[in-house]
């Protein structure tokens, strides 16, 4: 790594809830520009709600913020507003405010309060931000619907033209794959028995649920599989993933999470088709990790995926009728599986080249006009 001069722009990066994606995406920018003088501030991934809100008074009294730079860069959780406005010299430097997700497109699981300040500060950053990067144009326009149907709630006094102002300083960029998970596969289409993959938090949000359905639907149209049930888990988990494992112990290969990551490498490069039932998905990394891997992707029309995936390979999305969307996944993916070995092998090859295209290696990704 080259060294840094004293000369070299310096850069605070903040992440206000450093979860693994987030995590993932600094320290991927930061190798990709060893010649920039990096400074992070990073709180753990933990109380939610104290973290969106309190993250300025957190850092409030940290020796970096009262120091000079070149550039600021945020994650979507921070405060970018109450952190200037507790540090007032800071709204003279430049911030870039990246947004991994947005508070306005999280769906209700039923059990938080309502709130509406973790948007109301999502909009305020966006709004005190130079410049706005979102991972997917799903975020960035569920982003915009999002903050223009709470202002039309506001009573009074709302300025005109706020969302035009925030989507004339936006981009999309979408959090890089590493280079290393292009990799070429020697192993074949499983033709009778197809190695299902299901890569995802464990959480409501990623509809387990909707995954338990559409599991009994392949097996009541007669569709052997195998499966691989992972990601990250945590100590509360929906019982959808209880039913899972009782039903469908004799077809489980891998459950649970991975800590090794060159065996979860590994699994990437031998299941077949990589499934998303999602309720919430901002970009989709596991999905698109394994589609550059060389797998299937099978995942419903809605979210950031259809920017990246093609029919047959999106089924339609039923928000209100998850058995309904389940039974129509089962039959559509039942109709695909019956064409030729010969076409899924051609496809999973164009849908590799897809990934490369809309998400590029790393290398490719962070380019002068992208800094």
């Amino acid at each position: 790594m080259p060294s840094t001069s004293i000369s070299s722009p310096r850069i605070l990066l903040l992440s206000a809830y450093d979860a693994a994606s987030h995590k993932r995406w600094r320290t991927q920018l930061m190798a990709a520009l060893p010649e920039m003088h990096w400074h992070t501030l990073v709180l753990s991934p933990r109380y939610f709600s104290w973290r969106i809100r309190g993250n300025a008074l957190s850092w409030f009294q940290h020796p970096q913020l009262r120091e000079s730079w070149d550039l600021l860069i945020c994650t979507s959780m921070v405060d970018l507003a109450g952190l200037r406005g507790l540090h007032p010299h800071l709204a003279k430097t430049p911030a870039l405010l990246y947004m991994h997700e947005n508070q306005f497109a999280f769906p209700d699981s039923g059990r938080q309060h309502k709130s509406y300040e973790p948007q109301m500060i999502n909009l305020y950053s966006a709004l005190s931000a130079e410049q706005i990067l979102f991972n997917s144009e799903w975020n960035r326009r569920s982003f915009i619907e999002g903050a223009s149907a709470l202002l039309k709630k506001l009573p009074d006094e709302i300025p005109v033209g706020l969302m035009d102002h925030i989507f004339e300083k936006s981009s999309i960029l979408p959090v890089p794959i590493e280079d290393e998970l292009f990799a070429v596969r020697e192993r074949p289409i499983h033709h009778t028995q197809p190695h299902l993959l299901w890569n995802h938090r464990w959480e409501y949000d990623k509809g387990p649920d909707r995954l338990a359905y559409f599991l009994d639907a392949l097996l009541e149209r007669k569709q052997d599989f195998s499966l691989s049930l992972v990601g990250e888990q945590f100590r509360k988990q929906p019982e959808a993933f209880q039913c899972i494992r009782e039903r469908h112990a004799e077809r489980i290969v891998n459950w649970g999470f991975m800590a090794d990551v060159s065996e979860y490498r590994r699994l990437l490069t031998q299941a077949d088709v990589v499934l998303s039932t999602a309720l919430h998905d901002f970009q989709g990394l596991s999905m698109l990790e394994a589609m550059a891997a060389g797998c299937i992707p099978y995942a419903p029309k809605r979210l950031a995926y259809p920017e990246y995936i093609k029919a047959p390979f999106l089924y339609a999305s039923e928000l209100n009728e998850p058995i309904k969307e389940a039974e129509q996944a089962a039959d559509q993916f039942v109709q695909l599986w019956q064409q030729p070995l010969e076409l899924r092998c051609q496809i999973r090859g164009v849908y590799r080249n897809c990934c490369l295209s809309i998400v590029p290696p790393s290398r490719l990704c962070f380019n002068e006009e992208g800094k």
